[in-house]
Protein backbone atom coordinates (compact mmCIF):
# COMPACT_ATOMS: atom_id res chain seq x y z
CA UNK A 1 0.00 0.00 0.00
CA UNK A 2 2.60 2.22 1.08
CA UNK A 3 4.60 1.57 -1.96
CA UNK A 4 2.08 2.57 -5.03
CA UNK A 5 1.94 6.15 -3.54
CA UNK A 6 5.79 6.30 -4.07
CA UNK A 7 5.55 5.05 -7.73
CA UNK A 8 2.55 7.48 -8.70
CA UNK A 9 4.73 9.97 -7.38
CA UNK A 10 7.87 9.01 -9.45
CA UNK A 11 6.08 9.20 -12.80
CA UNK A 12 4.56 12.27 -11.90
CA UNK A 13 7.47 13.84 -11.61
CA UNK A 14 9.10 12.24 -14.40
CA UNK A 15 6.58 13.42 -16.78
CA UNK A 16 6.57 16.96 -14.97
CA UNK A 17 10.49 16.86 -16.02
CA UNK A 18 9.89 15.62 -19.68
CA UNK A 19 7.32 18.37 -19.73
CA UNK A 20 9.68 21.13 -18.79
CA UNK A 21 12.41 19.83 -20.78
CA UNK A 22 9.98 19.76 -23.57
CA UNK A 23 9.27 23.75 -22.77
CA UNK A 24 12.57 24.33 -22.23
CA UNK A 25 14.20 22.89 -25.25
CA UNK A 26 11.33 24.67 -27.71
CA UNK A 27 12.11 27.90 -25.42
CA UNK A 28 16.13 27.40 -26.44
CA UNK A 29 15.65 26.84 -30.19
CA UNK A 30 13.29 29.81 -30.83
CA UNK A 31 16.21 31.52 -29.18
CA UNK A 32 18.66 30.15 -31.13
CA UNK A 33 16.46 30.49 -34.16
CA UNK A 34 15.81 34.31 -33.06
CA UNK A 35 19.47 34.58 -32.91
CA UNK A 36 19.72 33.53 -36.35
CA UNK A 37 17.40 35.83 -38.00
CA UNK A 38 18.86 38.65 -36.15
CA UNK A 39 22.04 37.87 -37.90
CA UNK A 40 21.19 37.15 -41.10
CA UNK A 41 19.15 40.26 -41.43
CA UNK A 42 22.29 42.34 -40.06
CA UNK A 43 24.01 40.38 -42.89
CA UNK A 44 21.72 41.54 -45.76
CA UNK A 45 21.85 44.92 -44.39
CA UNK A 46 25.39 44.78 -44.57
CA UNK A 47 25.32 43.47 -48.33
CA UNK A 48 22.96 45.57 -49.56
CA UNK A 49 24.98 48.48 -48.12
CA UNK A 50 27.86 47.58 -49.68
CA UNK A 51 26.10 47.03 -52.95
CA UNK A 52 25.16 50.42 -52.64
CA UNK A 53 28.50 51.92 -52.51
CA UNK A 54 29.75 49.46 -54.98
CA UNK A 55 27.08 50.74 -57.24
CA UNK A 56 27.62 54.03 -56.79
CA UNK A 57 31.22 53.43 -57.39
CA UNK A 58 30.60 51.68 -60.43
CA UNK A 59 28.31 54.50 -61.66
CA UNK A 60 31.21 57.28 -60.74
CA UNK A 61 33.19 55.19 -63.22
CA UNK A 62 30.88 54.68 -65.97
CA UNK A 63 30.48 58.10 -66.29
CA UNK A 64 34.03 59.30 -66.21
CA UNK A 65 34.35 57.32 -69.07
CA UNK A 66 31.67 58.14 -71.12
CA UNK A 67 32.82 61.96 -70.27
CA UNK A 68 36.11 60.45 -71.59
CA UNK A 69 35.22 58.85 -74.47
CA UNK A 70 33.18 62.28 -75.76
CA UNK A 71 35.43 64.12 -75.13
CA UNK A 72 38.07 61.94 -77.16
CA UNK A 73 35.42 61.17 -79.98
CA UNK A 74 35.16 65.03 -80.18
CA UNK A 75 38.71 65.64 -80.01
CA UNK A 76 38.51 62.78 -83.34
CA UNK A 77 35.77 64.92 -85.05
CA UNK A 78 37.37 68.12 -84.71
CA UNK A 79 40.57 66.81 -85.87
CA UNK A 80 39.26 65.45 -89.01
CA UNK A 81 36.74 68.45 -89.78
CA UNK A 82 40.41 70.35 -89.59
CA UNK A 83 41.97 67.71 -92.22
CA UNK A 84 38.76 68.15 -94.51
CA UNK A 85 38.78 71.91 -94.30
CA UNK A 86 42.65 72.16 -95.43
CA UNK A 87 42.12 69.52 -98.53
CA UNK A 88 39.10 71.53 -99.61
CA UNK A 89 41.48 74.75 -99.34
CA UNK A 90 43.45 73.21 -101.45
CA UNK A 91 42.01 71.62 -103.98
CA UNK A 92 40.43 75.20 -104.27
CA UNK A 93 43.41 76.25 -104.62
CA UNK A 94 44.34 73.91 -107.05
CA UNK A 95 41.60 74.23 -108.97
CA UNK A 96 41.92 78.30 -108.89
CA UNK A 97 45.29 77.93 -110.69
CA UNK A 98 43.89 75.59 -113.39
CA UNK A 99 41.16 78.09 -114.10
CA UNK A 100 44.10 80.90 -114.40
CA UNK A 101 46.17 78.48 -116.85
CA UNK A 102 43.13 77.84 -119.12
CA UNK A 103 42.52 81.17 -119.32
CA UNK A 104 46.17 81.87 -120.16
CA UNK A 105 46.06 78.94 -122.78
CA UNK A 106 42.84 80.53 -124.26
CA UNK A 107 44.76 84.04 -124.44
CA UNK A 108 47.61 81.76 -125.99
CA UNK A 109 45.08 79.88 -128.65
CA UNK A 110 43.02 83.20 -129.50
CA UNK A 111 46.24 84.63 -130.74
CA UNK A 112 47.26 81.87 -132.95
CA UNK A 113 43.99 81.89 -134.58
CA UNK A 114 44.43 85.38 -135.21
CA UNK A 115 47.57 84.63 -136.50
CA UNK A 116 46.49 81.84 -138.51
CA UNK A 117 43.52 83.51 -140.05
CA UNK A 118 46.27 85.89 -141.14
CA UNK A 119 48.40 82.85 -142.78
CA UNK A 120 45.19 81.73 -144.55
CA UNK A 121 44.02 84.45 -145.60
CA UNK A 122 48.16 85.04 -147.36
CA UNK A 123 47.82 81.65 -148.72
CA UNK A 124 44.43 82.69 -150.60
CA UNK A 125 45.85 85.45 -152.05
CA UNK A 126 48.78 83.48 -152.92
CA UNK A 127 47.01 80.59 -154.51
CA UNK A 128 45.05 83.05 -156.62
CA UNK A 129 48.53 84.50 -158.17
CA UNK A 130 49.20 81.00 -158.81
CA UNK A 131 46.11 79.93 -160.39
CA UNK A 132 46.53 83.19 -163.25
CA UNK A 133 49.86 82.12 -163.83
CA UNK A 134 49.28 78.63 -163.93
CA UNK A 135 46.23 79.38 -166.26
CA UNK A 136 48.26 81.56 -168.50
CA UNK A 137 50.75 79.07 -168.78
CA UNK A 138 48.48 76.27 -169.67
CA UNK A 139 47.14 79.08 -172.10
CA UNK A 140 50.60 79.12 -173.90
CA UNK A 141 51.50 75.61 -173.79
CA UNK A 142 48.28 74.80 -175.40
CA UNK A 143 48.82 77.42 -178.03
CA UNK A 144 52.31 76.23 -178.57
CA UNK A 145 51.55 72.35 -178.50
CA UNK A 146 48.23 72.47 -180.97
CA UNK A 147 46.62 70.42 -178.00
CA UNK A 148 44.40 70.98 -175.49
CA UNK A 149 45.14 69.98 -172.16
CA UNK A 150 42.65 66.61 -172.09
CA UNK A 151 43.99 65.96 -175.46
CA UNK A 152 47.31 66.21 -174.29
CA UNK A 153 46.71 64.21 -170.94
CA UNK A 154 45.13 61.13 -173.61
CA UNK A 155 48.18 61.35 -175.93
CA UNK A 156 50.54 61.10 -173.21
CA UNK A 157 48.50 57.97 -171.80
CA UNK A 158 48.42 56.53 -174.95
CA UNK A 159 51.90 56.40 -175.43
CA UNK A 160 53.03 55.85 -171.97
CA UNK A 161 50.46 52.58 -172.25
CA UNK A 162 51.54 51.27 -175.52
CA UNK A 163 55.41 51.34 -174.08
CA UNK A 164 53.97 49.54 -170.94
CA UNK A 165 52.10 46.85 -173.37
CA UNK A 166 55.05 45.88 -175.44
CA UNK A 167 57.33 45.76 -172.50
CA UNK A 168 55.31 43.49 -170.71
CA UNK A 169 54.71 41.08 -173.69
CA UNK A 170 58.48 41.34 -174.20
CA UNK A 171 58.59 40.40 -170.41
CA UNK A 172 55.80 37.78 -170.63
CA UNK A 173 57.15 35.67 -173.45
CA UNK A 174 60.72 36.13 -171.66
CA UNK A 175 59.35 34.18 -168.71
CA UNK A 176 56.79 31.71 -170.83
CA UNK A 177 60.07 30.75 -172.77
CA UNK A 178 61.90 30.52 -169.61
CA UNK A 179 59.15 28.55 -167.63
CA UNK A 180 58.46 25.89 -170.59
CA UNK A 181 61.88 25.27 -171.06
CA UNK A 182 62.99 24.73 -167.18
CA UNK A 183 59.16 22.52 -166.80
CA UNK A 184 59.98 20.35 -169.73
CA UNK A 185 63.86 19.38 -168.03
CA UNK A 186 62.06 19.36 -164.29
CA UNK A 187 59.27 17.26 -165.65
CA UNK A 188 61.57 14.55 -167.64
CA UNK A 189 64.47 14.74 -164.69
CA UNK A 190 60.83 14.17 -162.23
CA UNK A 191 59.48 11.28 -164.48
CA UNK A 192 63.11 10.02 -164.86
CA UNK A 193 63.81 9.33 -161.50
CA UNK A 194 60.28 8.31 -160.58
CA UNK A 195 60.97 5.68 -163.04
CA UNK A 196 64.08 4.32 -161.86
CA UNK A 197 63.10 4.50 -158.77
CA UNK A 198 60.18 2.37 -159.10
CA UNK A 199 61.25 -1.60 -160.13
CA UNK A 200 58.82 -3.53 -160.42
CA UNK A 201 58.09 -7.07 -162.25
CA UNK A 202 57.16 -7.26 -165.67
CA UNK A 203 54.59 -9.82 -167.06
CA UNK A 204 51.65 -11.37 -168.91
CA UNK A 205 49.15 -13.51 -167.91
CA UNK A 206 46.75 -15.54 -170.10
CA UNK A 207 42.58 -15.64 -170.39
CA UNK A 208 43.01 -19.47 -169.77
CA UNK A 209 44.50 -21.60 -166.60
CA UNK A 210 45.53 -25.21 -166.95
CA UNK A 211 45.52 -28.08 -164.20
CA UNK A 212 47.71 -30.30 -164.53
CA UNK A 213 46.44 -34.26 -164.32
CA UNK A 214 48.67 -36.85 -162.10
CA UNK A 215 47.65 -39.31 -165.37
CA UNK A 216 44.79 -39.32 -168.30
CA UNK A 217 42.33 -41.76 -166.49
CA UNK A 218 41.88 -38.61 -164.02
CA UNK A 219 40.62 -37.36 -167.25
CA UNK A 220 37.89 -39.89 -166.83
CA UNK A 221 36.68 -39.71 -163.58
CA UNK A 222 36.38 -35.50 -163.99
CA UNK A 223 33.82 -36.29 -167.39
CA UNK A 224 32.18 -38.84 -165.19
CA UNK A 225 29.15 -41.14 -166.65
CA UNK A 226 27.97 -39.64 -169.06
CA UNK A 227 29.76 -36.30 -168.43
CA UNK A 228 27.85 -35.80 -165.00
CA UNK A 229 30.41 -34.47 -163.04
CA UNK A 230 32.03 -32.06 -165.55
CA UNK A 231 28.67 -30.68 -166.11
CA UNK A 232 28.59 -30.29 -162.28
CA UNK A 233 31.57 -28.43 -162.08
CA UNK A 234 30.49 -26.33 -164.90
CA UNK A 235 27.48 -25.37 -163.26
CA UNK A 236 28.70 -24.84 -160.24
CA UNK A 237 31.83 -22.31 -161.07
CA UNK A 238 30.49 -21.10 -164.80
CA UNK A 239 33.62 -22.26 -166.15
CA UNK A 240 33.92 -24.12 -169.10
CA UNK A 241 36.18 -27.56 -168.79
CA UNK A 242 38.09 -28.30 -172.06
CA UNK A 243 39.26 -31.85 -172.35
CA UNK A 244 41.18 -32.50 -175.39
CA UNK A 245 44.24 -34.95 -176.56
CA UNK A 246 46.55 -32.62 -174.19
CA UNK A 247 48.28 -35.23 -172.00
CA UNK A 248 47.88 -35.21 -168.18
CA UNK A 249 46.13 -31.32 -168.29
CA UNK A 250 42.88 -29.70 -168.51
CA UNK A 251 42.26 -26.59 -169.57
CA UNK A 252 39.45 -24.18 -167.73
CA UNK A 253 38.08 -21.17 -170.07
CA UNK A 254 35.60 -18.36 -168.68
CA UNK A 255 35.47 -14.46 -168.56
CA UNK A 256 35.54 -14.14 -165.05
CA UNK A 257 39.16 -14.37 -163.77
CA UNK A 258 38.03 -15.45 -160.31
CA UNK A 259 35.37 -17.92 -161.10
CA UNK A 260 38.25 -19.33 -163.28
CA UNK A 261 40.49 -19.41 -160.11
CA UNK A 262 37.73 -20.99 -158.02
CA UNK A 263 36.98 -23.65 -160.14
CA UNK A 264 40.93 -24.51 -160.39
CA UNK A 265 41.71 -24.52 -156.56
CA UNK A 266 38.12 -27.02 -156.64
CA UNK A 267 39.74 -29.32 -159.19
CA UNK A 268 43.17 -29.48 -158.14
CA UNK A 269 41.29 -30.33 -154.58
CA UNK A 270 38.95 -32.85 -156.02
CA UNK A 271 42.79 -34.43 -158.02
CA UNK A 272 44.33 -34.60 -154.86
CA UNK A 273 41.06 -35.74 -152.94
CA UNK A 274 40.90 -38.61 -155.71
CA UNK A 275 37.03 -38.77 -155.30
CA UNK A 276 35.05 -37.00 -158.00
CA UNK A 277 31.41 -37.13 -157.65
CA UNK A 278 28.40 -34.19 -157.79
CA UNK A 279 28.33 -34.12 -153.78
CA UNK A 280 32.12 -34.13 -153.51
CA UNK A 281 32.15 -31.28 -156.28
CA UNK A 282 30.41 -28.86 -154.78
CA UNK A 283 31.62 -29.42 -151.26
CA UNK A 284 35.17 -28.65 -153.17
CA UNK A 285 33.90 -25.70 -154.66
CA UNK A 286 32.32 -23.77 -151.08
CA UNK A 287 36.13 -25.03 -149.85
CA UNK A 288 37.65 -23.19 -153.06
CA UNK A 289 35.40 -19.87 -153.08
CA UNK A 290 36.38 -19.73 -149.11
CA UNK A 291 39.85 -19.77 -149.67
CA UNK A 292 39.78 -17.97 -152.89
CA UNK A 293 37.59 -14.74 -150.86
CA UNK A 294 40.36 -15.27 -147.42
CA UNK A 295 43.32 -14.86 -150.69
CA UNK A 296 41.51 -11.70 -152.06
CA UNK A 297 41.31 -10.28 -148.59
CA UNK A 298 44.90 -10.83 -147.59
CA UNK A 299 45.92 -9.67 -151.39
CA UNK A 300 43.88 -5.80 -150.48
CA UNK A 301 45.84 -5.80 -147.21
CA UNK A 302 49.45 -6.29 -148.71
CA UNK A 303 48.59 -4.27 -151.31
CA UNK A 304 48.16 -1.47 -148.91
CA UNK A 305 50.48 -2.79 -146.46
CA UNK A 306 52.80 -2.08 -149.63
CA UNK A 307 51.99 1.40 -150.54
CA UNK A 308 51.53 2.76 -147.04
CA UNK A 309 48.30 4.04 -147.87
CA UNK A 310 45.89 2.41 -144.15
CA UNK A 311 42.17 3.56 -143.40
CA UNK A 312 40.58 1.66 -145.82
CA UNK A 313 37.37 -0.05 -145.87
CA UNK A 314 36.89 -2.95 -145.71
CA UNK A 315 35.13 -3.45 -148.70
CA UNK A 316 37.90 -0.97 -150.32
CA UNK A 317 40.25 -3.49 -149.52
CA UNK A 318 38.34 -6.11 -150.81
CA UNK A 319 37.58 -4.63 -154.11
CA UNK A 320 41.78 -4.46 -154.19
CA UNK A 321 42.17 -7.73 -153.90
CA UNK A 322 39.69 -8.81 -156.28
CA UNK A 323 42.20 -6.66 -159.17
CA UNK A 324 45.08 -9.91 -158.78
CA UNK A 325 42.34 -11.29 -160.80
CA UNK A 326 41.94 -8.80 -163.29
CA UNK A 327 44.16 -7.92 -166.43
CA UNK A 328 44.38 -5.31 -168.63
CA UNK A 329 46.05 -6.09 -172.02
CA UNK A 330 48.21 -8.50 -169.81
CA UNK A 331 49.13 -6.46 -167.33
CA UNK A 332 47.95 -7.03 -163.55
CA UNK A 333 45.38 -4.29 -162.55
CA UNK A 334 46.81 -4.82 -158.83
CA UNK A 335 50.03 -4.86 -159.99
CA UNK A 336 49.23 -1.82 -162.03
CA UNK A 337 47.72 0.00 -159.38
CA UNK A 338 50.31 -0.68 -156.74
CA UNK A 339 53.23 0.62 -159.20
CA UNK A 340 50.74 3.98 -160.18
CA UNK A 341 50.76 4.13 -156.35
CA UNK A 342 54.39 4.47 -156.05
CA UNK A 343 55.78 6.71 -158.91
CA UNK A 344 52.39 9.10 -157.69
CA UNK A 345 54.39 9.12 -154.31
CA UNK A 346 57.83 9.86 -155.52
CA UNK A 347 56.23 12.36 -158.37
CA UNK A 348 54.38 13.85 -155.46
CA UNK A 349 57.84 14.29 -153.09
CA UNK A 350 59.57 15.17 -156.01
CA UNK A 351 57.06 18.18 -156.45
CA UNK A 352 56.17 19.11 -153.06
CA UNK A 353 52.58 18.22 -153.03
CA UNK A 354 50.90 15.60 -150.33
CA UNK A 355 52.59 12.03 -150.60
CA UNK A 356 50.20 10.04 -148.74
CA UNK A 357 47.39 11.71 -150.80
CA UNK A 358 49.03 10.72 -153.71
CA UNK A 359 50.04 7.60 -153.17
CA UNK A 360 46.34 6.70 -151.95
CA UNK A 361 44.61 8.12 -155.36
CA UNK A 362 46.96 6.16 -157.36
CA UNK A 363 46.09 3.22 -155.47
CA UNK A 364 42.50 3.70 -156.39
CA UNK A 365 42.31 4.88 -159.60
CA UNK A 366 41.47 1.57 -160.81
CA UNK A 367 39.59 0.36 -158.18
CA UNK A 368 36.26 0.07 -161.05
CA UNK A 369 37.92 -2.96 -162.91
CA UNK A 370 37.22 -5.03 -159.90
CA UNK A 371 33.45 -4.39 -160.04
CA UNK A 372 33.05 -4.31 -163.88
CA UNK A 373 32.00 -7.99 -164.29
CA UNK A 374 29.45 -7.61 -161.95
CA UNK A 375 27.83 -3.91 -162.77
CA UNK A 376 26.89 -1.88 -165.62
CA UNK A 377 29.04 0.75 -166.43
CA UNK A 378 32.81 2.04 -166.81
CA UNK A 379 35.67 1.46 -164.57
CA UNK A 380 36.00 4.94 -163.79
CA UNK A 381 31.91 5.14 -162.86
CA UNK A 382 31.99 1.98 -160.79
CA UNK A 383 35.08 3.37 -159.21
CA UNK A 384 33.66 6.68 -158.42
CA UNK A 385 30.61 5.00 -157.23
CA UNK A 386 32.21 2.99 -155.04
CA UNK A 387 34.79 5.46 -153.15
CA UNK A 388 32.17 8.18 -153.02
CA UNK A 389 30.00 5.56 -150.94
CA UNK A 390 32.77 4.63 -148.52
CA UNK A 391 33.34 8.50 -147.73
CA UNK A 392 36.62 9.04 -149.76
CA UNK A 393 37.82 12.89 -150.43
CA UNK A 394 36.99 15.36 -152.85
CA UNK A 395 40.92 15.12 -154.05
CA UNK A 396 40.60 10.81 -154.74
CA UNK A 397 37.30 11.48 -156.40
CA UNK A 398 38.40 13.71 -158.57
CA UNK A 399 41.73 11.98 -159.40
CA UNK A 400 39.68 8.42 -160.21
CA UNK A 401 37.49 10.50 -162.30
CA UNK A 402 40.22 12.51 -164.16
CA UNK A 403 42.93 9.73 -164.94
CA UNK A 404 41.53 8.93 -168.32
CA UNK A 405 40.26 12.74 -169.44
CA UNK A 406 36.70 11.75 -168.67
CA UNK A 407 36.74 14.90 -166.53
CA UNK A 408 39.63 18.01 -165.78
CA UNK A 409 41.84 17.30 -163.08
CA UNK A 410 41.01 20.25 -160.73
CA UNK A 411 44.42 19.46 -158.08
CA UNK A 412 47.58 18.57 -158.56
CA UNK A 413 47.19 14.65 -157.24
CA UNK A 414 44.97 14.13 -160.80
CA UNK A 415 47.48 15.10 -163.00
CA UNK A 416 50.09 13.13 -161.03
CA UNK A 417 48.15 10.15 -160.89
CA UNK A 418 47.40 10.63 -164.70
CA UNK A 419 51.16 10.49 -165.53
CA UNK A 420 52.08 8.30 -163.38
CA UNK A 421 49.01 5.36 -164.82
CA UNK A 422 50.34 6.31 -168.36
CA UNK A 423 54.24 5.92 -167.12
CA UNK A 424 52.74 2.35 -165.84
CA UNK A 425 50.98 1.46 -168.87
CA UNK A 426 52.94 2.47 -171.42
CA UNK A 427 56.89 1.02 -169.98
CA UNK A 428 57.79 -2.21 -172.11
CA UNK A 429 56.49 -5.28 -171.27
CA UNK A 430 54.00 -3.83 -168.78
CA UNK A 431 51.00 -4.51 -171.85
CA UNK A 432 50.64 -7.63 -173.94
CA UNK A 433 49.11 -6.28 -176.94
CA UNK A 434 50.87 -5.55 -179.84
CA UNK A 435 50.76 -1.94 -181.47
CA UNK A 436 49.66 -3.47 -184.84
CA UNK A 437 46.33 -4.91 -183.27
CA UNK A 438 46.30 -1.68 -181.17
CA UNK A 439 46.31 0.37 -184.59
CA UNK A 440 44.14 -1.42 -186.12
CA UNK A 441 41.34 -1.52 -183.63
CA UNK A 442 41.80 2.07 -183.79
CA UNK A 443 41.72 2.56 -187.31
CA UNK A 444 38.28 0.30 -187.69
CA UNK A 445 36.82 2.76 -185.19
CA UNK A 446 37.12 5.48 -187.10
CA UNK A 447 36.16 3.71 -190.70
CA UNK A 448 33.08 2.82 -188.68
CA UNK A 449 32.37 6.83 -187.77
CA UNK A 450 33.56 7.87 -190.89
CA UNK A 451 31.19 5.74 -193.39
CA UNK A 452 28.18 7.58 -191.52
CA UNK A 453 26.82 10.47 -193.69
CA UNK A 454 26.86 13.74 -192.06
CA UNK A 455 30.47 12.82 -190.08
CA UNK A 456 33.03 14.95 -191.33
CA UNK A 457 35.85 13.87 -189.44
CA UNK A 458 36.30 11.14 -186.72
CA UNK A 459 39.01 10.61 -184.21
CA UNK A 460 39.36 7.61 -181.81
CA UNK A 461 40.83 8.65 -178.38
CA UNK A 462 42.42 7.65 -174.83
CA UNK A 463 43.67 4.48 -176.30
CA UNK A 464 40.38 3.48 -177.83
CA UNK A 465 38.14 4.01 -174.98
CA UNK A 466 36.54 7.45 -177.19
CA UNK A 467 35.24 8.43 -180.05
CA UNK A 468 35.22 11.66 -180.82
CA UNK A 469 32.86 12.77 -184.18
CA UNK A 470 32.72 16.31 -185.62
CA UNK A 471 29.51 16.38 -187.62
CA UNK A 472 28.48 18.91 -190.42
CA UNK A 473 25.76 21.02 -189.25
CA UNK A 474 23.76 21.42 -192.08
CA UNK A 475 23.57 17.62 -193.02
CA UNK A 476 22.99 16.66 -188.87
CA UNK A 477 20.93 18.43 -186.96
CA UNK A 478 20.44 18.40 -183.23
CA UNK A 479 17.56 15.61 -183.15
CA UNK A 480 19.90 13.66 -185.55
CA UNK A 481 22.78 13.91 -183.07
CA UNK A 482 20.76 11.18 -180.80
CA UNK A 483 20.09 9.14 -183.72
CA UNK A 484 23.45 9.07 -185.12
CA UNK A 485 25.29 8.48 -181.86
CA UNK A 486 23.09 5.41 -181.38
CA UNK A 487 24.01 3.78 -185.04
CA UNK A 488 27.40 4.30 -184.17
CA UNK A 489 27.57 2.51 -181.11
CA UNK A 490 25.54 -0.20 -182.86
CA UNK A 491 27.70 -1.01 -185.86
CA UNK A 492 30.73 -0.89 -182.75
CA UNK A 493 29.53 -3.68 -181.16
CA UNK A 494 28.47 -5.75 -183.64
CA UNK A 495 31.89 -5.50 -185.91
CA UNK A 496 34.53 -4.28 -183.39
CA UNK A 497 36.06 -6.78 -180.03
CA UNK A 498 37.42 -4.53 -177.31
CA UNK A 499 37.74 -4.34 -173.75
CA UNK A 500 35.46 -2.67 -171.72
CA UNK A 501 32.89 0.73 -173.18
CA UNK A 502 33.55 2.87 -175.90
CA UNK A 503 32.31 6.71 -175.30
CA UNK A 504 30.43 8.04 -178.40
CA UNK A 505 30.85 11.74 -178.33
CA UNK A 506 29.57 13.67 -180.99
CA UNK A 507 30.41 17.62 -181.65
CA UNK A 508 28.28 20.07 -184.13
CA UNK A 509 29.10 23.30 -184.77
CA UNK A 510 26.87 26.13 -185.85
CA UNK A 511 28.59 28.85 -187.57
CA UNK A 512 27.49 31.23 -189.42
CA UNK A 513 29.50 34.22 -191.91
CA UNK A 514 28.22 37.15 -194.42
CA UNK A 515 30.30 39.09 -196.31
CA UNK A 516 30.20 43.06 -195.81
CA UNK A 517 30.27 44.20 -199.51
Amino acid sequence: MGTIPITILTVSVAVAAVVVGFILGVTYRKKVAEAKIGSAETQAESIVEDAKKLAESRKKEILLEAKEDSIRVKNEFEKELKERRSEISRQERRIQQKEESVDRKNDSLEKKEEQYQKKMESLDTQKAEIAVVLKKHTEELERISGYTQEQAKDHLLSVIETEVKLESAMMIKDIEAKAKLESAKKAKEILATAIQRCAVDQFAETSVSVVSLPNDEMKGRIIGREGRNIRAIESLTGIDLIIDDTPEAVILSGFDPIRREIAKVALEKLIIDGRVHPARIEEMVEKAKKEVEQCIREEGEAATFETGVHALHQEVIRALGKMKYRTSYGQNVLKHSIEVSILSGIIASELGADVALAKRAGLLHDIGKSLDHEHEGTHVSLGVSLLKKYKESDIIINAVEAHHGDVEPTNAISIIVQAADAISGARPGARRETLESYVKRLHKLEEIADAFQGVEKSFAIQAGRELRLIVIPEVVDDAGLVWLAREVAKKIEAEVEYPGQIKINLIRETRAIEYAK
